[in-house]
């Protein structure tokens, strides 16, 4: 997904430089791969594992809502 360090920080309320230092860290652990603006998320497991305990309360809600069960 193409996203600008800029743009992820207005987006989360938080510095260019706060995102910088995320994106590294998740790309050291081998989750993500961040290039040019460029994520690739490489381990969705490990990635959701580093997540917040929130991730699957904000998933759940997310899916209620763009997959209703008729």
């Amino acid at each position: 997904m193409p996203l600008t360090q800029d743009f992820l920080g207005n987006m989360l309320g938080t510095r260019r430089a706060t995102v910088t230092v995320a994106a590294s860290k998740l790309q050291e652990t081998g989750a993500i791969r961040y290039h040019r603006g460029v994520i690739t998320i490489i381990d969705r497991e490990l990635l959701e594992t580093i997540a917040c305990e929130c991730y699957s309360v904000v998933k759940q809600e997310c899916d209620r809502l763009l997959y209703p069960k008729i």
